[in-house]
């Protein structure tokens, strides 16, 4: 039992509890979750230990809503989340030089604003099941995304940039893992942008203390067309990670002259809206940078691209609303990451790493982000660890 954690939030109207203490979090996120803490729908605000400020919505916040949800606090990115498996490969059967495995990683995988050229053929990968009534229900989707079909599909088994990535770890046994972090590419920032947009011009928002937290109401044609296209937003980040996952399955098997053998993958959303019932009232929850951690359910925390991740288990909070932290979370911006760092810093801090060093990633260097450790620390309560990953490959865009 972790008898530091939780912490209410000072200033706070309803409750809200905290994995984290204030002087660790910036004025203006606390003000921000201060702000959804006020909204008349919101039930509870719960927040992980790697908050930090967000668009609109804090990242790392857990939101429990009646009959409302708001677009910002599941976040531009809808469905973005982990995927993790472990091989049958030692780190013995790993080569001293990595870099022919991730050049083939990366030539199945576009990075990046880069997408395949032509669809990926999911029939080939196993992958086609409900894959007809998925794209059949294209039509239904915003009018103003109409003409992105191709796009998407073409976008469909690729990574993105920013924090997006794929890596090749080794738990603390020496087994070999592989690991991925993606969403749902451009097609899920265009439906949430076009969504918001759309919550800010209704009536019912004027008054809110800061308009990128409009919400949509339960009942209303705004909120059915919102929960159709998250929906379906949602399952496309699902289906983009599968993907990848597999075309990363695929390179490394033919990195190796042995059978390599995978087990069950592990995967989680953590930018979601789910139904949930909660203190014994049926809710609509928001996880905006965090995981689901209901007891049992496996989830995987990732650190930064040098400082490693982790495979946890849930432990069935009730207080976190069955929830836990989605990763390190970021301690300084990317433009401050970038003023205050160099590649020869990112260099050093990624030692013993097979991955770019160059300024196009000095924004992700592990000094920008929080300590993994104390995050994982932080919430003893509301998780267990099942292994401890280090990367020795890190993909990124």
């Amino acid at each position: 039992m972790n008898v530091e954690f939780p912490v209410g939030l000072s200033g706070a109207e309803g409750t809200t509890l905290m994995w984290a203490h204030e002087h660790e979090v910036g004025a203006q996120a606390l003000q921000q979750l201060r702000n959804i803490a006020a909204l008349p729908w919101v039930h509870g605000v719960r927040v992980m230990p790697d908050v930090h400020l967000g668009k609109g919505a804090t990242v790392g916040s857990v939101i429990a809503m009646k009959q409302a949800v708001s677009p910002a606090a599941v976040g531009v990115d809808i469905g973005c989340g982990m995927e993790g498996v472990l091989t049958s490969l030692a780190a013995a059967d790993l080569p001293d030089d990595l870099s022919a495995i991730r050049s083939r990683i990366e030539a199945a995988v576009p990075v990046g604003f880069r997408a395949h050229e032509n669809p990926v053929s999911v029939r080939k990968l196993g992958l086609d099941r409900g894959w007809d009534r998925f794209w059949g229900s294209f039509s239904s989707l915003h009018d103003g995304v109409q003409d992105r079909e191709k796009k998407a599909q073409q976008q469909m088994g690729s990574l993105g940039g920013g924090n997006h990535f794929i890596e090749v770890c080794l738990d603390d046994e020496d087994r070999v893992w592989l690991m991925l972090h993606s969403g749902s590419r451009n097609i899920g920032k265009e439906l949430a942008e076009r969504h918001m947009r759309i919550a800010r011009a209704l009536p019912h928002n004027e008054d809110l203390p800061d308009r990128d937290l409009a919400v949509f109401l339960s009942g209303t044609p705004e909120m059915d067309a919102y929960r159709r296209d998250l929906a379906w937003a949602q399952e496309y980040a699902s289906r983009n990670r599968a993907v990848i996952l597999a075309l990363v399955m695929q390179a490394v098997r033919e990195s190796f002259t042995q059978e390599v053998r995978f087990e069950r993958p592990i995967s989680c959303h953590h930018n979601y809206v789910a139904d949930e019932h909660i203190d014994g009232l049926d809710l609509l929850v928001t996880r905006k940078g965090a995981i689901r951690a209901g007891l049992g359910d496996l989830g995987l925390i990732p650190g930064s691209m040098g400082t490693g991740s982790y495979v946890v288990r849930g432990l069935g909070s009730e207080r976190s609303f069955y929830s836990a932290s989605h990763g390190a979370g970021r301690r300084m911006s990317r433009n401050e990451a970038k003023r205050r760092y160099t590649v020869d810093d990112l260099i050093a801090q990624t030692a013993g790493v097979e991955s770019r060093k160059d300024a196009g990633v000095v924004d992700e260097i592990p000094a920008a982000y929080k300590d993994i450790e104390s995050v994982i620390a932080a919430q003893s309560d509301l998780v267990e660890v099942v292994a401890h990953l280090k990367q020795v490959i890190c993909v990124k865009g």
